[in-house]
């Protein structure tokens, strides 16, 4: 039977998405600032990040995956590349959940070939029980220990990104 026990309330993320956007658009005041939102489970997380920065952005989108069900397969595909010239202006990699940390590496050493001016890492959740590569993080809205997380953009297998809040999927 599946189980989704309550993690992040709905009100919890907004909080944080909030204060990140309000860091971020102190943090990157009179830069050329493009979110790049990672694919799919980036999407909503995008969507309320970029109404909370308050300086000129573009936004794009990266397609990455490397899940199937519950777990990594190791194997990093690309599913769509940007659309934007990146080069000469600052990319934040915006994630839904930085885990593994394998999928970003991947995607940092290809978005370092379009010649940004800089590139870092923004994610709704930082977990660390898979972590096998590190990964600078610079804005971070929850630390997670543990748990196959759904909701808010995060899937099992396509389903519970609709849910409102973070839960955690027992299976």
């Amino acid at each position: 039977m599946t189980q989704l026990i309550p993690m992040i309330s709905q009100k919890e993320i907004k909080t944080q998405v909030q204060k990140t956007g309000r860091r971020i658009s102190a943090d990157y005041e009179g830069k050329k600032l493009v979110l790049a939102g990672v694919l799919k489970g980036a999407f909503i997380f995008l969507a309320d990040l970029t109404r909370e920065i308050t300086i000129d952005h573009e936004i794009d989108l990266i397609g990455a995956s490397s899940y199937s069900g519950t777990s990594s397969t190791g194997e990093i595909t690309f599913t769509k590349k940007p659309d934007i010239n990146l080069e000469g202006k600052d990319v934040l990699l915006v994630e839904d959940i930085v885990d593994t940390g394998n999928t970003l590496s991947a995607l940092l050493k290809y978005i370092n070939t379009l010649n940004p001016a800089s590139i870092k890492i923004c994610t709704l959740i930082n977990k660390h029980e898979r972590r096998e590569t590190e990964i600078d993080v610079a804005y971070s809205c929850f630390t997670l220990e543990k748990g196959f997380i759904v909701g808010y953009g995060l899937d099992y297998n396509e389903l519970y990104r609709n849910l409102p809040a973070i839960f955690d999927l027992k299976l």
